[in-house]
């Protein structure tokens, strides 16, 4: 790719980011009477469905804002910096007032109501419904407190980040949207830690340098977890192994995220830079590819959503274990916690693969355009640069709303590429996988624009 061609898309996706993106969610996101942010839309952007505030999403906007602030690329003048500071203090100051459980209670609710009082989910116990929740927060204020260089904020989300530490290591959480007995263990934990301790890590460099190196023993523990516990010998991520970190059989333990490994690797790609450990590339380059191609749907185009780790379909296979209920579920999976009264089923990730594998989210295709350039930046091989435009093509054909007066993303179609009217995770809409990503896509073609080798 020369230098033109790098220069055009950069000119497209800065187009993507603040004349779509952006400038849909500006005049729509700020809550000016109670502080926070407003996302309950319907899929197409058009429709504000409810005012409830979902923490992990204030989490989200807070991060965003702060890092629009604080990005490498010239594209935003100061006066424009300064206005995503604001806009992330709004969300910074409402998330220390009201996110925690209590004054002493180191948790974070999962759902509040607009003025930002703790709502119970129905048909749902606990406040604390699930600790991604308390990663989204910690994000955000390692990301306010590395742009606006705000010591209160790095001190909140510390102390919330060795709460969740705390809390993985005893087995007292919660994980909505995506419940699962405790024989079991999730991609999605160390996955999100990677990225929450990469972020914390740049706040802590001007704020509290001397945490710095635990830091860094966490990042390389939740690597190493990714890398040879999930990973298995054809560099394929299985999304659930058992709790001794044995693999699972069956749909459950034979099933891949295709969209969450490819944005895992780019968190990868970051702990290898601040680790020293350039030896991971290669293998983190590898294991990207084996995601997109056992995840790329043959007959439609687009990633699946879940897919088997073989590739293809994840079908209906027997999951060579016993069966559990929730009443079966020991520990913190008990029924007052996660069991509706009217429900007995299997494991519930279980059932969301078989039933949404087909699914296209937007999420899954802005990581893979970001970390397709990445890999293809980072090792030169042709491929990258193959899917990137692979993917780039079934993106912007499918999920940008071609409505003037909306232009900003919807959230899930079906396997053909057509709409569908569907919650994904939350009953949200929200612009964080894209405008990071594209975020990352604008500072990565800077960097590759002055490489004196194009």
């Amino acid at each position: 790719m020369n230098r033109n061609e790098l220069l055009r898309l950069k000119g497209f996706y800065e187009n993507e980011l603040t004349n779509h993106i952006l400038a849909f969610w500006l005049p729509r996101c700020l809550d000016k009477e109670h502080g926070g942010y407003v996302n309950c839309f319907d899929n197409t952007g058009e429709r504000l469905l409810s005012y409830d505030k979902y923490t992990w999403s204030q989490g989200r906007f807070v991060w965003l804002f702060s890092r629009l602030a604080n990005t490498k690329t010239r594209i935003f003048s100061q006066s424009q910096r300064n206005e995503f500071i604001r806009l992330a203090k709004v969300g910074r100051d409402f998330l220390i007032k009201h996110s925690l459980m209590g004054p002493k209670d180191v948790r974070c609710v999962y759902l509040m109501e607009r003025d930002g009082t703790p709502k119970h989910v129905e048909g749902w116990e606990p406040l604390d419904m699930s600790i991604y929740a308390d990663c989204f927060v910690v994000l955000a204020m390692a990301g306010y407190a590395a742009a606006a260089g705000d010591p209160e904020a790095y001190g909140f989300g510390k102390q919330l980040y060795e709460s969740i530490l705390d809390r993985i290591g005893t087995g007292t959480f919660n994980t909505l949207p995506y419940p699962l007995s405790s024989c079991y263990r999730a991609h999605g934990i160390p996955m999100i830690l990677s990225n929450v301790t990469r972020e914390l890590y740049t706040a802590a460099e001007h704020l509290d340098p001397g945490y710095r190196d635990t830091l860094r023993e966490h990042l390389r523990v939740f690597v190493d977890d990714i890398l040879y516990h999930f990973t298995d010998e054809k560099d394929v991520i299985h999304e659930v192994i058992a709790a001794d970190n044995s693999q699972v059989k069956g749909v459950l333990g034979q099933h891949a995220n295709p969209g969450h490994t490819i944005e895992d690797m780019w968190f990868m790609m970051d702990a290898a830079d601040l680790l020293g450990r350039e030896e991971m590339v290669e293998r983190i380059a590898h294991i990207t590819e084996q995601a997109l191609n056992i995840g790329w749907d043959k007959e439609f185009g687009g990633i699946l959503h879940y897919s088997s780790v073989e590739g293809g379909p994840p079908g209906d296979m027997h999951t060579g274990m016993p069966r559990k209920t929730y009443t079966d579920m020991p520990g913190k999976m008990k029924p007052q916690t996660f069991a509706r009264s009217d429900t007995v089923i299997t494991e519930p990730v279980e059932r969301q693969v078989l039933e949404g594998w087909g699914d296209k989210l937007w999420w899954v295709h802005a990581e893979a355009l970001y970390t397709t350039l990445l890999c293809y930046h980072r090792t030169g091989k042709t491929q990258f640069l193959e899917w990137h435009e692979k993917v780039f093509s079934y993106t912007f054909r499918t999920f940008p709303n071609q409505d003037p007066e909306v232009r900003e993303w919807k959230q899930i179609c079906k396997r053909d590429g057509s709409p569908q009217d569907k919650v994904v995770a939350l009953p949200v809409k929200d612009p964080f996988h894209i405008a990071r990503d594209l975020i990352l896509i604008l500072e990565l073609l800077d960097t590759m624009v002055m490489d004196p080798g194009i």
